[in-house]
């Protein structure tokens, strides 16, 4: 049966503010940054053209490449060591704490923190690893050093902590999700049948949860990646990633056609990331059936 021409305008009206704001300020913006990367710069002017200089000196000057790897692998380390810590306490409060309102509260101490400000918690690290920091004080206090040392900061080691513990949640959320709808009557026919407790999450347990280990690790790789304040207030020189180049290139370099260019390149590297874990996911899925 045909829908009424009143129906599908009315359909039309209810979708049109949300199509129109998106392709506003979404689609729109792309659309100009990808243009502006073929522009050229004659300061202080931008000149409309269709050139790949842009893109050419993103792969030809070290500096940018350099950037662009120690983001990819900081993002990777702290992904990596987010999934450490995460899948372990979400496997935790799903099948250890029996407490239905002991669980509640551990898990609302781990998103609690996410309402905290971004820049209060990243500035909290840098005090914890500063010089004069609790760090130091603890380690001169037990006698294993004589006097403060400046290793523990301004470096990606302190990024990856930082980072870690700013993203975490973000890694917790979607595992919790999962495994919390895994069917209980699957892990007691893997008892019943004899399968001890390794076996049953080898098999039963990891396989369902992948779900969401993929999408914690796209939420906390893509937050990593495009970091920018963690940078300035533990990383130092050594700590720099492609956030804090495109803020310098829009900004104090005033170069837009180069920032665009980059931001671009970050734009397409994030959609072939997602497309990949996606992929993967996809595949497992029906491996599992």
């Amino acid at each position: 049966m045909r829908r009424p021409a009143s129906s599908i305008l009315k359909t039309a009206g209810l979708f049109s503010l949300p199509l129109g704001w998106t392709l506003l300020l979404l689609i729109v913006p792309y659309l100009m940054m990808i243009a502006v990367s073929f522009w050229t710069r004659q300061f202080p002017l931008f000149v409309p053209d269709f050139q790949f200089g842009n893109y050419v000196q993103l792969f030809s000057d070290p500096q940018y490449t350099t950037v662009i790897l120690r983001t990819l692998k900081i993002a990777a380390m702290v992904t990596a060591a987010a999934l450490v810590l995460g899948y372990p306490l979400a496997y935790f409060l799903v099948f250890t704490l029996r407490s239905e309102r002991l669980r509640n509260l551990v898990y609302m101490a781990v998103i609690v923190p996410l309402w905290v400000s971004y820049l209060l918690r990243a500035y909290t690290w840098k005090i914890i690893l500063g010089t004069d920091g609790a760090l130091n004080s603890a380690l001169m206090s037990l006698g294993v050093i004589d006097a403060p040392l400046d290793l523990f900061l301004y470096n990606q080691a302190a990024m990856v902590i930082t980072l870690t513990y700013i993203f975490v949640p973000f890694m917790v959320m979607p595992i919790y999700a999962v495994l919390e709808n895994i069917p209980k009557g699957l892990i007691e026919a893997s008892e019943d049948l004899g399968i001890g407790p390794l076996g049953t999450f080898r098999h039963v347990i990891a396989p369902l949860s992948l779900g969401g280990v993929v999408a914690g690790a796209m939420m906390t790789f893509c937050l990593s990646f495009g970091d920018f304040v963690a940078p300035v207030l533990v990383g130092g020189p050594d700590g720099i990633m492609v956030a804090n180049l495109l803020q310098t290139q829009f900004g104090a370099a005033l170069n837009w056609p180069l920032g665009s260019a980059l931001a671009t390149l970050v734009l397409i590297m994030v959609l072939v990331i997602l497309g990949l874990t996606g992929w993967a996911e996809r595949a497992s899925a029906r491996n599992l059936r």
